[in-house]
C-alpha cells in the first residue's frame, strides 16, 4: 500500500516532520495489527524518529482521572537488548515446557491444534532472538504490587490503552510488533538492568521493528456470537 501521512498537525519547530504511513482505513489498521514473531527485521535499525511519533500517538490514550502516569523506555543499545533478551530467552523456554504452554491447548482439536503449534513455532523463534530486535520498548506504570481487583483494574486500564495505540501507530508507519509478557516472571532483574525506580510496574515487553513479507490480513476468530451477551450471561 502507498504511504500516506495520518498526522495533519504542524510538528513543533526544529522537528522533523509526520512519517510517511500506510494507506489503510481505521478498519483495516485495527484488523490487521497482528503479532509479529518471525518476520520481524532483525537487521534494519528503526529510526528514533519514529518511535517518538508512534510515542506521541500513545501519549493521546485515555487513563484513569487523566493522570498520565506512564513512563516508557526504549531500549536500543546492543547490550541492554541482549541481557533483556536472554530473560526472555530462558523464561520462553521455561513456558513452552509447562502445562499452559499454547501448544499443549487444544489438543483434541488437529485444527486447532496445528495452529497452536505453529504459533509455538513463533513463540520459540522470538524468544531466541528477542535480543536482536532493533528496539525493545517497556511501558511502565506507578502502583503497587498488592493492589486489589479495582486496583488492578485502574493501573492497567491506565497504561494498556496507551500500549495498543503505540502498537497501531506502529503498524501504520510499516512496523511490527508483540505484545510479550514472560519478562515479567522476572521483572525485579529487568528493572535492575534499566533502572528502572521500585514504585513502578512494567506493563509488557514490545519488540519493535520492520517487518518482512507485504503486508497483514485478519485472523481467524470465533464467531461473535459464541462470546456474546446481551443484558445478561
Amino acid at each position: 500500500m502507498a504511504p500516506r501521512c495520518l498526522m495533519c498537525s504542524p510538528t513543533s519547530p526544529g522537528t522533523m516532520g509526520p512519517m510517511a504511513t500506510l494507506d489503510l482505513t481505521p478498519d483495516e489498521l485495527l484488523t490487521t495489527t497482528r503479532t509479529v514473531r518471525k518476520r520481524l527485521d532483525l537487521d534494519t535499525p528503526v529510526p528514533m524518529a519514529v518511535i517518538r511519533e508512534c510515542l506521541e500517538i500513545a501519549l493521546q490514550a485515555p487513563s484513569g482521572s487523566n493522570m498520565q502516569g506512564w513512563q516508557w523506555i526504549v531500549v536500543t543499545d546492543p547490550q541492554q537488548r541482549r541481557r533483556i533478551g536472554d530473560i526472555y530467552r530462558e523464561q520462553t523456554q521455561a513456558y513452552l515446557d509447562s502445562r499452559i504452554s499454547v501448544t499443549k491447548q487444544f489438543v483434541d482439536d488437529p485444527d486447532r491444534s496445528k495452529v497452536q503449534k505453529r504459533i509455538g513455532t513463533s513463540v520459540e523463534y522470538l524468544g531466541e532472538n528477542m535480543g536482536k530486535v532493533p528496539v525493545l520498548l517497556i511501558p511502565c506504570i506507578r502502583g503497587g504490587r498488592e493492589m486489589n481487583l479495582a486496583g488492578q483494574a485502574a493501573v492497567w486500564g491506565s497504561l494498556f490503552p496507551a500500549v495498543w495505540s503505540y502498537m497501531l501507530a506502529a503498524r501504520a508507519r510499516g512496523l511490527g510488533t508483540a505484545w510479550t509478557t514472560l519478562h515479567l516472571m522476572r521483572d525485579a532483574e529487568v528493572a535492575e538492568i534499566l533502572g528502572i525506580p521500585d514504585d513502578f510496574l512494567q506493563g509488557a515487553l514490545i519488540p519493535t521493528a520492520y517487518y518482512t513479507g507485504e503486508t497483514f490480513k485478519p485472523a481467524p476468530r470465533a464467531p461473535l456470537d459464541d462470546v456474546l451477551h446481551i443484558d445478561r450471561w
